[in-house]
């Protein structure tokens, strides 16, 4: 899909999916400028024009405004793609005249409102003054009609995956190989890590044969998780791989038997990793939390538990330890789900299309629907 617009991505480059959304853009032949107040996790594509806005906490949002709508104008800017709906959703209201599709990604709709009477004002006057919303989950789009009553309709387009990246193993481990349970998560307690761990113990205490515990990642709760790790006798057993870029998280994933994401929050708003797992061929297991079971067909690919489940979990993953062929024919149906559903070019021509739609209608309200 080639198109000649001139689009700016308004969004925290620290993040790499925004990254991931600036070079999808280019590589379509969208001239992107990418806005942000962060600096950039990974070095996005050369072709993207990067504008660094100094960063001044919360009021940075309002204070670079100027500074935004002067890009707009200098550049010439045709449409906005802004992303997470509270500080750059603030911001992309300096743009003027030029139309906006606005991306939910969680917190930002689920966390900030519960603040405040204000700050749940102050959310939706960010909402309406977008002309198209997109959400990343059926769960989330529904929380952020509730939010804001009179939006109208929301555009779920989910983060997809590379398969042709993401992809499983080409050679299998040895048999005698320890089986090797994994996640990929920033290491904050709302991630239930703490209760993989508590999992993996009763996993440990069951096997008939080496198990490890592969946590890949990084964040605030590392130290407690590896005293915790210490205490329970598990040292021997866990790995803590720290943060990866995530150009290498494929091979990490490659080096997985079960995938575990068993976050405990209602806002956890789509399971990327999940389904970056699953492209790989891993059965995952995953708690019942927010857009989580939405990647899952459970029973079919992994498995749905309660969250804060840690003996539901366990039995889960040892029951997939246990039975190879039915993990194997579950990996398999979990990538075949993948490629039809969560494939990563179909998920930005739907961006594309929504963006063509709001720029084709000249910014059309969303109190309006879409």
């Amino acid at each position: 899909m080639s198109t000649a617009m001139r689009l700016l991505l308004l969004s925290g480059a620290s993040s790499t999916h925004t990254i991931r959304w600036a070079n999808a853009f280019v590589d379509r032949g969208i001239g992107t400028h990418l806005v942000t107040q962060h600096d950039p996790v990974d070095p996005p594509d050369p072709r993207v024009h990067v504008h660094r806005l100094p960063h001044l906490g919360g009021a940075g949002y309002a204070f670079n405004g100027p500074r935004l709508r002067a890009l707009v104008q200098e550049y010439r800017i045709d449409v906005i793609n802004a992303h997470y709906a509270t500080g750059y959703g603030l911001l992309a209201r300096w743009r003027g005249r030029v139309p906006c599709v606005l991306n939910v990604w969680g917190s930002d709709v689920y966390d900030f409102p519960e603040k405040s009477a204000l700050h749940r004002a102050f959310l939706r006057t960010n909402l309406r003054a977008a002309d198209r919303i997109i959400s990343t989950s059926h769960a989330m789009a529904a929380r952020t009609r509730a939010i804001c009553p009179g939006l109208g309709s929301v555009t779920v387009v989910p983060f997809g995956v590379d398969t042709t990246c993401f992809a499983p193993a080409s050679t299998g481990r040895s048999a005698d190989a320890p089986r090797v349970v994994g996640t990929v998560k920033v290491l904050d307690e709302k991630y239930g890590i703490d209760t993989l761990i508590d999992a993996f113990a009763r996993v440990v205490r069951h096997a008939d044969r080496s198990v490890r515990l592969r946590i890949v990642g990084d964040g605030p709760q590392r130290p407690e998780l590896e005293r915790k790790v210490q205490a329970m006798g598990l040292s021997a057993n866990v790995d803590f791989i720290g943060r990866v870029p995530h150009a290498r998280v494929p091979d990490e994933l490659r080096k997985m038997d079960v995938f575990v994401a068993l976050s405990t929050l209602d806002s956890e708003s789509f399971g990327v990793a999940v389904i970056e797992a699953s492209a790989c061929g891993l059965p995952v297991v995953v708690s019942d939390a927010g857009g989580l079971p939405e990647v899952v067909r459970d029973g079919v690919t992994g498995h749905v538990v309660k969250r804060r489940d840690p003996v539901a979990a366990g039995e889960c993953i040892g029951a997939l330890l246990r039975d190879p062929v039915g993990s194997e024919r579950m990996g398999r149906a979990g990538r075949e789900h993948v490629r039809q559903v969560y494939e990563w070019d179909r998920c930005v021509d739907v961006q594309i299309t929504v963006i063509q739609e709001c720029l084709a209608a000249g910014g059309s309200s969303t109190s309006h629907g879409s």
